[in-house]
């Protein structure tokens, strides 16, 4: 069970090209990140997010097939995490979500949606 001190978290990564490590399992020869702006993995996050809030789809569907996480393949989950463990804007805003609650876009190494799940 997760104290004060940690959450248990998943989330969806979309990379782009200021993201420092390109490679990704859905992208390994780095082609599509390389070529994707923050400008264009914002917006293509965001619609994902709709489609997650509107029940069109699950949150671990949209994971498994969009995110740039090697997690992607458990459905986004990070499983436990304590503070100072993240960079601190996903930290930030996993500790400010309440559980089963979505955040909204989270910048860091690429661009985040967070669902905190515990």
């Amino acid at each position: 069970m997760a104290s004060k001190q940690q959450v248990r978290a998943s989330h969806i990564l979309i990379k782009h090209e200021g993201s420092q490590r390109k490679a990704s399992w859905n992208d390994p020869d780095c082609r599509i990140i390389s070529a994707t702006t923050r400008d264009v993995a914002v917006p293509e996050l965001c619609s994902l997010r709709d489609n997650i809030t509107s029940g069109r789809t699950h949150f671990e569907e949209v994971t498994s097939r969009y995110s740039h996480c090697s997690y992607a393949k458990r459905g986004g989950d990070l499983g436990d995490l304590g503070r100072g463990q993240m960079q601190k804007p996903f930290e930030d805003a996993t500790f400010s979500l309440k559980v089963g609650e979505m955040s909204d876009i989270v910048d860091t190494d690429g661009v985040h949606i967070i669902l905190r799940t515990s």
